[in-house]
């Protein structure tokens, strides 16, 4: 692995549990992300000629705390007003050793608790802790949120200073502030799986490392409210995705459709306890139980109902109103063996998301099952102009080239 390679699987690997850890120390957002962005770019700089260290998370939290602890030093004027450091701040000269795993998760649930305080609008909320406590870029957030970056740097931006405002204290939640607060929480979770399953750009298809996180931090929820149908749903929703995830890239790095998969190489053991999870649950009463009960019909060794699916589909829109939902919708409609009908229910959806490559894509195929090839060829076209992930352009230059 080279130190370039080395850096971005750092990145990938300890950003967000490094950030926490710094931001539950010093009590500062601005400085603890300054100081480990300034510490990455120093890992680039130097890796390359000093060699990769032993240990990076520990080389990156040490070179992150020195710089924010240069920056706080600058700042005499301000200093009365900042909280006390804790008193347990690793030495500046001394590298630590790894950091303790159960303190971790502790340190990333106060602040992703502290990220969903009432006192911030929900999409604040939820792009705090998609930034802070699971470490996804600006431009992620803003892409899952579908806005513009700017709109969601200064979004981030305003819930920061709001955070500091406010005093909202960094500690681990009692069981009675957890209501409140968990349909952001549970929100975050589930879009942050969402960027797991399905990257919105990269050379990759998926982030495994991130649904994994996605479902441990399910998993921590659980424990915090034992019992709680919604959490339960989601599990099951995001265990059943997750279980394919081998199967949806081929050996070349291609996608491979679902119809195409591989079934073999399906984690059957998690598709049990997903499927496990969701005959537990009560009567389909929330959001995310119908979408478990659409992946639970996904992850059948025999054949899909596709209709049930299309209409779990249609429950789902009733409720939510969601484009996206209006989407999986068109496709199930036409896999249950209605084309046309699924073309017409596209109608007006570039409108309502007008940067999803999906939309197109969509409508591609059910032209090109239709015959009208050279309109499909065009709907190709306007879905390449969109697409982020370089395994999906590859997928529709295939499919483009097959209509052409």
């Amino acid at each position: 692995m080279t130190a370039k390679d080395a850096v971005e699987q750092a990145y990938r690997d300890h950003w967000s549990r490094l950030l926490a850890l710094l931001v539950t120390r010093l009590r500062r957002f601005d400085v603890a992300e300054d100081g480990l962005q300034d510490a990455f770019l120093a890992a680039a700089r130097t890796w390359p000629h000093q060699g990769v260290p032993a240990n990076p998370a520990a080389w990156l939290l040490t070179a992150a705390h020195r710089r924010a602890l240069d920056r706080i030093r600058r700042e005499d004027n301000d200093r009365r007003r900042l909280p006390l450091l804790v008193t347990d701040l690793i030495a500046e000269d001394v590298v630590p050793p790894d950091p303790d795993p159960d303190a971790i998760v502790d340190e990333r649930l106060r602040l992703l608790f502290a990220c969903c305080h009432p006192a911030l609008s929900p999409d604040a909320r939820a792009a705090l802790m998609l930034r802070f406590g699971a470490g996804l870029k600006t431009a992620e957030i803003a892409r899952l949120f579908l806005v513009p970056e700017s709109t969601m740097a200064a979004r981030l931006t305003r819930a920061k200073a709001k955070m500091a405002l406010a005093g909202i204290p960094l500690r681990r939640p009692a069981a009675e502030d957890l209501p409140p607060r968990l349909s952001v929480m549970v929100k975050v979770v589930y879009l942050l799986f969402a960027e797991g399953y399905r990257a919105t750009s990269g050379p990759e298809l998926q982030r495994p490392e991130l649904a994994a996180e996605a479902i441990r931090l399910g998993y921590l929820l659980g424990e915090l409210l034992r019992g709680d149908d919604e959490i339960l749903a989601l599990l099951a929703l995001m265990i059943l995705q997750h279980a394919r995830r081998d199967a949806r890239i081929d050996g070349e790095g291609r996608l491979v459709l679902l119809a195409d998969q591989d079934r073999t190489k399906w984690h059957h053991d998690e598709i049990d306890r997903g499927l496990e999870l969701v005959r537990g649950l009560g009567p389909a009463s929330g959001d995310y139980h119908l979408q478990a009960l659409i992946a639970a019909e996904h992850s059948t060794s025999g054949v899909t109902d596709w209709p049930r699916i299309a209409g779990l589909y249609a429950e789902l829109e009733r409720r939510t109103g969601s484009p996206v939902v209006r989407l999986n919708r068109a496709v199930a409609i036409a896999e249950a063996g209605a084309p046309q009908e699924a073309l017409i229910v596209l109608d007006n959806l570039d409108e309502a998301l007008p940067t999803n490559h999906l939309v197109p894509t969509v409508r591609a195929e059910l032209l090109s099952r239709l015959g009208r090839r050279a309109e499909a060829v065009a709907a190709f076209d306007a879905a390449l102009l969109l697409v982020r992930t370089d395994a999906e352009r590859a997928h529709l230059e295939r499919r483009r080239a097959d209509q052409a």
